[in-house]
């Protein structure tokens, strides 16, 4: 298996054998359960919400994600995927929506440098300047870097070292930090899998 959800646990560090202090995320790993299996990917499910529904069906599960089918296992219906299917991976990609925040203008949406600040200038501090292109073509060109709703995208962060699995409470940390809030659900491939799927998230 080269890939599970999860769920963002926070940041803290840790020390090496050297006694350097690595900055970790930590995941709360599965378990995670097949709900379907394709030609290529593997639907699995993420946090039960009932235990009225039948194993292993999309409605029993909060999340629905996809993620690379490994070849060398059979997998069916049903079959539970915990952390250790990470064990020797050295790397990961994490792939998760990054924070909302909300509508916001050119000079924090893409670090404009703003207008003059001296001079006897009072409403063009944080303003985008000229947008216009002239007479022709006479109108703004599509994709004008400008004002408008900033972050809560998909964001993907390659080549993650993984730390420490910790299999008994489903944790695995990783090195660096990673999109989303805390309490936020992630997709975590292995990296040298050369199977990609879009990272879709059902809610």
């Amino acid at each position: 298996m080269v890939g599970i959800i999860g769920k963002k646990l926070g940041m803290t560090e840790v020390f090496d054998d050297k006694g350097d202090c690595i900055p970790v995320t930590l995941f709360e790993a599965g378990p995670c359960f097949v709900t379907q299996k394709g030609s290529k990917n593997i639907q699995v499910g993420f946090q039960k919400k009932s235990k009225q529904n039948k194993a292993g069906t999309r409605k029993q599960f909060a999340y629905i994600g996809e993620v690379p089918l490994d070849s060398k296992k059979e997998w069916k219906k049903g079959d539970e995927i915990k952390v250790d299917t990470l064990a020797k991976v050295p790397r990961v990609d994490v792939v998760g929506i990054s924070k909302g925040k909300g509508f916001t203008g050119v000079v924090k949406r893409y670090n404009f440098k703003g207008g003059p600040k001296s001079h006897g200038h009072r409403h063009v501090l944080r303003s985008p300047g000229s947008t216009g292109a002239c007479a022709y073509p006479g109108r703004v060109f599509k994709g004008k870097k400008m004002a408008g709703r900033s972050g809560n995208k998909q964001v993907t962060v390659k080549g993650l070292k993984v730390i420490k699995i910790d299999s008994g409470k489903n944790i695995l940390a990783v090195k660096g930090s990673v999109p989303g809030r805390n309490g936020s659900v992630v997709k975590i491939i292995a990296s040298d899998s050369k199977k990609k799927v879009e990272g879709k998230e059902k809610n």
